[in-house]
């Protein structure tokens, strides 16, 4: 089995309402993907991964590329730990105003098309089944890991930055939180 290791992805290249939907990594943001494939490299061998898993966006995946070359594996694709889904009626304009919202509330407050509290639990089963891997993935997604594995109802409680590596583990067919990562000193929205 072994650790999960969840990573923010790095600083893209723009934010929610730019001009492209699945902006890449700026050059900030490619130094940082290097950075943390570095770090998780000089870990003792029983606490590295072995495996990389990315959300299918473009941010995360180019995230993950440098383990995943230093590892010698395929970045395997997993929508379960994408982003936040936006609900239907919301336009990409809208969708920062939405977030702002959803931060500052609960799980089983958040307004939208479906069970937000359930999406953040399967965020939490997704990551069980990545032991023993590294997970890139997003500021609300690893908000919702962080929540389930400590019972915190908060939307926001957690603030990962941009290449943030937080460590989780299972037991008793329960994600726990092992080691939370460093934190954002500024706004995300």
């Amino acid at each position: 089995m072994g650790l999960i290791h969840v990573i923010r992805h790095g600083k893209p290249a723009s934010t929610w309402g730019g001009s492209d939907d699945d902006p890449g990594l700026d050059a900030v943001g490619l130094e940082q993907a290097r950075a943390v494939a570095r770090e998780i490299m000089a870990l003792p061998a029983n606490d590295r991964p072995d495996r990389v898993v990315s959300s299918p966006l473009r941010r995360c995946r180019e995230t993950a590329a440098p383990l995943a070359e230093a590892l010698g594996v395929e970045v395997e694709i997993d929508p379960r730990v994408g982003e936040i889904p936006t609900p239907a009626a919301l336009s990409a304009a809208e969708r920062p105003d939405w977030l702002r919202q959803a931060f500052g509330g609960l799980w089983a407050e958040v307004f939208g098309d479906l069970d937000y509290a359930a999406w953040a639990q399967s965020v939490a089963s997704a990551l069980m089944d990545h032991q023993g891997k590294a997970v890139f993935s997003h500021f609300v997604a690893l908000n919702a890991a962080v929540a389930t594995a400590t019972g915190d109802p908060r939307v926001m409680a957690f603030r990962p930055d941009h290449c943030s590596r937080s460590v989780f583990r299972v037991e008793a067919d329960r994600l726990i939180l092992a080691e939370k990562g460093r934190e954002a000193q500024s706004q995300v929205l």
